[in-house]
């Protein structure tokens, strides 16, 4: 049998999947992928409102990932880079802290803050210069502790903790207690160290729609449903059967295969609100940051800081809020139309779309960086892929999909052997 008349099908048109499908082509594949929502990009959505580019949710792009240099074009994607800091609102004041090192306009705003400790600042170098030696394999083979723990293992002070690790880190796990491995932290804080972070021009959809240009011989099925699937057969929607030879469920597994059942993931859940605003009260490209608990806003950013393929008549602002508390929508955006005006300054707010992400990031413990083809295997013609597998990142969605789909050609390899 041709390599081209092999049956194999990619379910879920995410990341993961888009990369499984171009590593099945570059080895002369023509896979299937079947995808039911209307396009591409599974959790890395943009849409265009009244002439604003609004992404499902603030989200950047790290370009330290190693699996992201390997499969984009940087160029291409004309990344627009945030600064390496924040602008904290304490009080009536701002405080932006940052890294001189990296951006020099940081220096005195950072020295004069009052954001930690002098103690606290040489110990962000510490570490910077600890996790920049570090390995990957070092930090994931790591015992696991939380991040909070971590933190304070490491000497920081309960006040930087409280106004700028927690609030910057919350809005970047998803949760507002540091709960997430010190793994993750790790990782992500050396991503941040070596790289920028970064938000396309178009708008964060731009990653998949790049992935998917370079994708030839695979053929699409949108609007299509799975409802089960057993080794050689896929259920759809409408009850249709598909043969197929070998199949990588490249989405949330457990409701499609029987005996995962019982081995659902748990996701996090977050809201991003979208205002239109006349100015901008952050003067810098900085993520804005709101260190008191019990608030909504979790962090804020002037999306308009950034040049945009859209052309917006004012000035974009996204606000994220970690835990809703149960309210509703129109609860939600008069709590925070309040929360912006009496913690920010920011008044004449015109709202524009709510977001409400319900599978922002999954719950993972023991977490990992790499695998082997074989350990995406579940049967002999399923194969699993997506960041639930590794950590919860675009890097490890990547690695997932590659993964997979390099362990269904192993297993060809082996079958025509």
């Amino acid at each position: 049998m041709n390599k081209q008349d092999y049956k194999i099908h990619i379910i879920g048109a995410g990341v993961s999947g888009l990369i499984a499908a171009i590593v099945l082509e570059n080895h002369g594949y023509h896979p299937v992928v079947i995808e039911a929502s209307d396009r591409v990009g599974g959790r890395v959505k943009t849409d265009i409102i009244d002439g604003y580019q609004l992404d499902h949710g603030f989200q950047v792009l790290l370009t330290a990932y190693p699996a992201v240099q390997k499969y984009l074009d940087y160029d291409a994607l004309e990344l627009q880079k945030i600064l390496p800091g924040a602008s904290i609102f304490k009080g009536d004041d701002q405080k932006i802290i940052g890294d001189p090192l990296r951006d020099i306009s940081l220096l005195f705003p950072t020295l004069l803050s009052g954001i930690g400790n002098l103690s606290d600042k040489v110990k962000i170098l510490k570490l910077n210069q600890k996790l920049k030696n570090k390995s990957m394999s070092a930090i994931f083979s790591e015992t696991e502790q939380s991040t909070l723990a971590y933190l304070t293992d490491f000497g920081f002070s309960k006040d930087i903790i409280t106004d700028f690790f927690t609030p910057f880190f919350s809005g970047i796990f998803i949760e507002t207690q540091l709960e997430t491995s010190s793994r993750m932290f790790e990782f992500v804080y050396k991503m941040f160290g070596e790289g920028h972070a970064t938000i396309p021009k178009a708008g964060m959809e731009a990653i998949p729609k790049q992935l998917l240009k370079t994708l030839k011989t695979t053929t699409f099925k949108y609007h299509t449903k799975v409802t089960a699937l057993k080794d050689g057969i896929i259920t759809l929607g409408d009850d249709t059967q598909l043969e197929s030879q070998y199949t990588i469920v490249a989405t949330e597994a457990s409701g499609l295969i029987s005996n995962l059942k019982n081995q659902s993931t748990d996701w996090k859940s977050c809201t991003t609100l979208y205002f239109e605003t006349e100015t901008r009260a952050i003067d810098k490209k900085l993520i804005g940051l709101i260190p008191q608990t019990g608030t909504f806003i979790n962090n804020i950013f002037y999306n308009s800081s950034l040049k945009s393929v859209s052309k917006p008549k004012k000035e974009l602002l996204s606000v994220t809020v970690i835990e809703d508390q149960g309210l509703s929508k129109k609860a939600l955006i008069e709590a925070v139309t309040r929360e912006l005006k009496a913690l920010c300054g920011i008044s004449s707010t015109q709202f524009i779309k709510l977001y409400n992400i319900a599978r922002a990031l999954p719950k993972l413990a023991n977490l990992k960086y790499e695998m082997l083809p074989s350990e995406t295997r579940l049967t002999s013609r399923v194969f699993l892929a997506g960041d639930t597998q590794l950590n919860a990142s675009l890097n490890a969605a990547m690695i997932s999909g590659e993964r997979a789909a390099l362990g269904v050609i192993e297993s060809l390899n082996n079958y025509i052997d």
